[in-house]
């Protein structure tokens, strides 16, 4: 006999045990099945499981489990990316607690240390996965610095440089002056502060008395400047476009040019330019040939490129004094109170300076350009369809990538530089030798580029590096391309743009076949989570507390396609609770010797409420199996929560109790098969989405066979077993139930007094319901009895609008309608003052703009609760009103 409670915790390691010992989540090369490939979106070796990863791989886990069902020799390639910084860090941090830096260490030593955290703690992240149910074929497992993936990375590097592809720059980049590396977009946070404008102003060369005034937040890097740009129809600067201005405290001549990113409009019109220290000044810079002079050192010290008084000064320091300087000579117009938003590293939590250093850069735009044409042409497609604009409006503007990091940790890149700085690239040191003798005709000693590559630059070969290449394997060639891979939408860019540039530049095809983006996980409020708001929500607790299942469960429920998702833990022990509904029904079932019958054919049924359960069953099936093929989750989720909970549990068991506790033996025979194929059929269904508890039951209810559930097929159909006459007639029914349940839970009756129904204006096929299904109402609408007449209803009824017909309820002796109607009046009343109390405060443009965005949103919310309360209180009312 099945526990009468459900445990997660002993069902989830025991089946998780059996599957994995099983070899159910391998792919076969050798099969004939046609393949079907996700690949796994690699975590962060350094990472523990947060809610976007359990909402990414539920849905992974979901599609591959529904699609191993249904026959297809499914791949989900797992594995982590070595996360370069965040890796050097973790490493970097247990040094330091022993007092060491890394530089006493030396690199390669370092390096020893990283890949013996990463053997000992590294794995943190996959056993995580394990506790979600992921399914993954974990023999095929790969990390982004193992050999073969190395390997891959040193062959793409050397072919792109040797077509012109790779290449050594000079330009800005986001530099970390606490790490002391270039770092990418994505891990860098913008973040608004409370800051200055100050005006400064630049004499005019030639002009005495005449200035060009300036405004800028950061006043310290106009020690850099090397021109001043003003906008080209702007009449009050036309006669200074060509001439000279005279850049204080340092004296140089820098010109003034004219170039439209001077806004007329913004400040006085004229601008700084920085070339060295701001992105958008770089491009002036560019364009109009300037100097670039850079006066940073990597820690954001003044260098020897400024005026001796301020060199070896901290950007902040040097700031102060520009400012005292400027304002001893005179040259501060004003200073204004600004907002503005400053970049900070994610990891170092220090403002990034745009810095000038030679790096290295991908060609990206050329890259991009058939990566572009294959969406275009629908090679591949991105559901939901409104993320491929998002795709073209990034890819039409790329810009270079730059691909070089200043880490011991990571791809070193595989560049040689000679003695006089000449740069060999290839495969190997070897060959780095053999160009360097045929460049100078003898032995020279060649030095490394101790950079790393970005981590992006082997995450995007993933697709077909984890599958071999450049070898040409036989999984290659089966599972690339992929069917589908399942992201976030904050990595369009970095990511599968990546993906997408490389795998069609070196396979010669797209690496996947549909993109799905889902959502980003936020609280309940819709707010982002974060450890400063104390809203995040950590999924191993919840799995702890409520069983991965129930998580699961809920992730698939709230992924609609475009739209946040608001989680809450509320939401997930309300799953946790259908699956206790779930466990409860098996339970009941098996108590009531509802057991599997070999054979069993459901065409063959003869008993209308066992051919509806059938029909509804099969429904669920179509429900499910198309939301699945448009990546609904949330549909597919919500048609197995309403069959199981609604259909099956509420409905058609309390149909069948009178059958299995009767004395006809055909009846109660029939019931109980269909009863256990049903509930069997509906594990089947469920599996995909709650996989632990599925199994389980499965174990208990499935006849002799042994067959695990993970290995069994997706149920198959006949649309003959959906009878549309009896799916109407068991609809109405249901429909006539719940609208006398509803009418007593409006009208305050008790639950215990049976009430009479009087059906007027009924047509053939109402009476005929009635006639078949009037047993059925009776009981669980609590009626004692149900009358068709044409008279007229009795004062002191209320009625309820089915289809043609009208069900008049008399509610004199049941209820006291005019203490019910007072009663009603006052709970209207008061709902009616709340709203219009919140109304006010809503409508109070200064509390919406000065009160915390929560507790906004909290009103709004309360706002609709209170709206649905009054609708309810007026139609109740509405109801007593003619009585």
């Amino acid at each position: 006999m099945l526990e009468k409670t459900f445990r997660p915790d002993e069902v989830e390691k025991k089946h998780y045990a059996a599957w994995d010992k099983s070899g159910a989540f391998q792919s076969h090369e050798d099969s004939n099945r046609a393949p079907f490939a996700i690949m796994m979106p690699p975590p962060n070796v350094t990472g523990s499981l947060h809610m976007g990863h359990a909402l990414n791989m539920t849905l992974q886990d979901v599609l591959i489990r529904y699609e191993r069902m249904r026959g297809r020799d499914a791949l989900w390639q797992p594995g982590t990316d070595h996360a370069g910084i965040a890796t050097q860090m973790v490493v970097e941090r247990e040094l330091a607690k022993h007092g060491k830096k890394r530089t006493d260490l030396g690199r390669e030593k370092f390096l020893e240390k990283v890949w013996e955290w990463k053997a000992e703690s590294g794995g943190a992240i996959t056993n995580q996965l394990r506790r979600l149910g992921a399914s993954p074929d974990w023999r095929r497992e790969r990390f982004t610095m193992d050999e073969g993936l190395n390997r891959a990375v040193r062959k793409v590097f050397v072919d792109l440089y040797r077509q012109g592809l790779i290449y050594r720059d000079k330009r800005l980049v986001n530099w970390d002056p606490k790490f002391h590396t270039a770092i990418s977009d994505l891990e860098v946070v913008q973040k608004e502060t409370q800051g200055h404008l100050w005006h400064l102003r630049y004499p005019v060369e030639g002009q005495p008395d005449r200035y060009l005034v300036v405004a800028t937040t950061r006043p310290e890097t106009m020690l850099g400047d090397t021109a001043v740009a003003v906008h080209p129809d702007d009449a009050r600067y036309k006669d200074l476009v060509g001439k000279h201005v005279i850049l204080p405290l340092v004296g140089r001549r820098i010109s003034v040019v004219a170039d439209d990113y001077a806004d007329p409009e913004t400040g006085s019109g004229a601008v700084k330019i920085t070339p060295a220290h701001d992105f958008n000044d770089f491009e002036v810079g560019r364009r109009h040939k300037l100097e670039m002079i850079n006066i940073f050192d990597a820690d954001a010290h003044i260098n020897e490129n400024a005026p001796e008084a301020y060199r070896g000064l901290d950007r902040y320091k040097a700031r102060e004094k520009v400012v005292a300087d400027l304002t001893d000579l005179g040259l501060l117009e004003k200073v204004e109170d600004h907002k503005l938003t400053l970049p900070y590293g994610d990891r170092s939590d220090v403002v990034i300076e745009p810095w000038l250093t030679d790096q290295w850069y991908c060609d990206a735009p050329t890259l991009a350009k058939p990566a572009i044409k294959a969406v275009e042409e629908g090679r591949t497609v991105f559901v939901p369809k409104q993320w491929e604009n998002t795709y073209y409006e990034w890819m039409r503007n790329i810009q270079p990538w730059c691909i070089s990091r200043q880490l011991w940790w990571g791809h070193q890149i595989p560049a040689w530089y000679g003695p006089d700085g000449k740069v060999f690239v290839a495969y190997d040191e070897a060959e780095a030798q053999q160009q360097a003798r045929k460049e100078y005709g003898k032995e020279v000693a060649l030095t490394r580029d101790p950079d790393v590559l970005d981590t992006w630059f082997s995450s995007g070969l993933w697709p077909f590096s984890t599958l071999g290449w450049p070898d040409e394997t036989p999984a290659l060639k089966r599972y690339y391309p992929g069917d589908v891979l399942v992201t976030g939408l904050d990595i369009i860019f970095f990511w599968v743009a990546r993906m997408m540039m490389l795998g069609i530049h070196f396979m010669g095809d797209v690496p996947f076949r549909t993109v799905y983006i889902h959502a980003l996980v936020r609280d309940e409020r819709g707010q982002k989570m974060s450890k400063s708001k104390g809203n995040v929500i950590d999924p191993l607790e919840l799995i702890d507390k409520y069983g991965a299942d129930a998580l699961r469960f809920t992730m698939a429920a709230l992924a609609a396609p475009g739209s946040g998702i608001k989680m809450s833990e509320q939401r997930v022990e309300g799953y946790r609770n259908f699956a206790t509904k779930l466990w409860n029904a098996t339970r009941y079932a098996l108590m009531n010797e509802c057991k599997p019958v070999a054979g069993f054919d459901p065409s063959a049924l003869k008993d209308p409420v066992n051919r509806w359960i059938v029909g509804r069953l099969v429904a669920t099936a179509r429900a499910v199996e198309q939301a699945m093929a448009q990546y609904r989750y949330n549909d597919a989720a919500g048609a197995l929560y309403r069959f199981v909970w609604g259909e099956f549990c509420d409905w058609y068991l309390e149909f069948t109790k009178p059958i299995l506790q009767g004395a006809d033996e055909t009846a109660k025979c029939e019931t109980r098969a269909t009863t256990a194929w049903v509930l069997g059929q509906m594990l089947h269904l469920l599996h995909p989405f709650m996989p632990f508890i599925t199994e389980e039951l499965w174990e208990q209810v499935r006849a002799d066979q042994r067959d695990l559930l993970i290995s069994t097929h997706w149920p198959e159909y006949s649309d003959t077993l959906v009878d549309v006459t009896i799916d109407a007639d068991l609809g109405w029914v249901i429909r006539v139930i719940e609208s006398v349940r509803a009418l007593r839970a409006e009208m305050n009756i008790a639950p215990g007094p049976m009430l009479t129904l009087l059906l007027r204006d009924a047509g053939a096929a109402t009476r005929a319901r009635l006639e078949q299904f009037g047993d059925l109402v009776k009981r669980l609408a609590r009626a004692d009895q149900i009358e068709v007449t044409n008279a007229e209803p009795p004062k002191g009824a209320a009625q309820i609008v089915l289809d043609e017909a009208t069900i008049f309820v008399p509610l004199a002796g049941v209820i006291d309608i005019a203490q019910e109607r007072a009663r009603l009046k006052k709970e209207l009343d008061k709902a009616k003052a709340e709203a219009e109390k919140i109304e006010k405060k809503l409508g109070n443009e200064q509390f919406v703009a000065k009160a915390n965005p929560d507790v906004v949103a909290e009103q709004r919310q309360r706002l609709e609760e209170v709206g649905l309360a009054v609708t309810k209180l007026t139609q109740a009312l509405d109801r007593l009103a003619g009585l």
